[in-house]
């Protein structure tokens, strides 16, 4: 059997780092109120980590908190005592960046294992080797090595290896971006881009002359997904498999959660099931809201792996409802809505080790029995019939496999 990777999954608030560990994952990165790149994010106060590592600890499972800035002399004043109280609470590492990180985490926090960020843009076996040398236990790799890269790094060198296999990609080398500073101010390296590659803009060429169309031009690169390189990257050896994603929605983290647990567990016991990965692909690739590509790890993107003219990132509505109880006497599941559905919809219900439910809507009630016409009243319970009984927390959602 093939040694399974940790699947390391995002966590933007404690409601969400819950909804990661119940739908497979073994670890959670999660940032606090300060020194996170996901300054946006809800995050997470000292308290709400507390929580988070008893009920991820509870499972067997480990959280890290993330200390990633780029750090100014003005950011560095309470950072030892901030790592002091990690350590206290039981948190299992810390991701970081900046180098300074090192001798203040051994100084005061000395029991907190050490994972070298993507933003340290790792690509080479020697960079390895020099926070090898200063007691770094885990490489998260920069998003652009190549599959040769990963490999040359592991054959060489004895340090655990994480890297990203699904998630946004940046534009600048792993994150280390200043097109946000430079256009409003928002220190990408200390938690605030704003995503300007995502910005429209006109294009012009050396002559001053417009050339691009009613589209602009953009300069974000594609989502990243490896779904079809997965058993490669068990083969090399890469021990965690990392999700990007604190900004986005329980529902997405519960899907692409959902689909590597699968498919992970299914290759370690070297089981190929083509009909499973082809459904695996449908769904990744429509829980996410943009084109997805895998980047550099099979060779050097081009084009195709980019969007330079409009593209379309509509948010879809295929999160309907989350199971809150079951009623026996009446074969009824009771639903918490999350977006409208009605009489007639196709949906399916999803749950960790459980198979997926393919249902027909017959009717829906209201929390008074009363038939309804449809589901249309954000988190309003309501009652759908059902022959099977689906765990609380499953997830109801679009039928899209059709």
């Amino acid at each position: 059997m093939i040694k399974k990777p940790e699947i390391l999954a995002p966590a933007g608030s404690l409601e969400k780092l819950k909804w990661a560990i119940d739908y497979g994952a073994d670890a959670v990165y999660i940032g606090g109120e300060n020194y996170s790149l996901r300054a946006n994010a809800k995050n997470f106060t000292l308290d709400d980590i507390k929580q988070g590592v008893c009920y991820a600890h509870k499972k067997n499972k480990k959280v890290y908190v993330t200390v990633n800035i780029v750090f100014h002399d003005e950011d560095t004043k309470d950072l030892a005592a901030y790592l002091s109280q990690l350590q206290k609470i039981g948190v299992d590492a810390i991701i970081f960046s900046d180098p300074l990180v090192i001798d203040i985490a051994k100084k005061y926090s000395p029991k907190l294992s050490l994972h070298l960020s993507t933003q340290a843009c790792v690509l080479n076996k020697d960079a390895c080797q020099y926070y090898i040398d200063k007691g770094v236990e885990r490489i998260v790799l920069a998003r652009e090595c190549s599959k040769e890269d990963i490999k040359d790094i592991i054959e060489n060198k004895n340090v655990e290896i994480e890297c990203f296999i699904h998630g946004a990609m940046c534009s600048n080398l792993s994150g280390r971006c200043v097109l946000s500073n430079y256009f409003t101010n928002r220190d990408a390296n200390r938690g605030g881009c704003c995503q300007v590659c995502r910005f429209n803009f006109d294009l012009y060429d050396k002559n001053n002359n417009k050339i691009s169309d009613e589209s602009n031009f953009c300069i974000a690169p594609k989502d990243l997904s490896l779904v079809n390189y997965i058993k490669q990257m068990m083969d090399i050896g890469v021990c965690s498999f990392k999700l990007e994603g604190r900004m986005r929605s329980i529902y997405y983290v519960a899907t692409i959660v959902n689909v590597y647990r699968h498919l992970i567990d299914m290759y370690s016991k070297n089981i190929t099931d083509n009909a499973y990965i082809n459904k695996a692909i449908k769904i990744l690739y429509r829980c996410a809201n943009r084109d997805v590509a895998p980047q550099f790890f099979d060779k050097t993107p081009g084009e195709k792996q980019q969007y330079y003219g409009q593209r379309k990132e509509e948010s879809n509505q295929d999160f309907l409802g989350v199971v809150v109880g079951y009623d026996d006497s009446k074969k009824e599941l009771l639903i918490q809505q999350r977006n409208f559905f009605k009489n007639g919809d196709k949906v399916m219900i999803f749950s960790p080790n459980t198979d997926d439910y393919f249902t027909t809507i017959k009717y829906v009630k209201d929390k008074d029995n009363n038939i309804i016409d449809a589901a249309r009243h954000p988190n309003e319970i309501v009652r759908i019939p059902s022959d099977k009984k689906m765990p609380i927390n499953s997830i109801m959602c679009v039928n899209f496999l059709d």
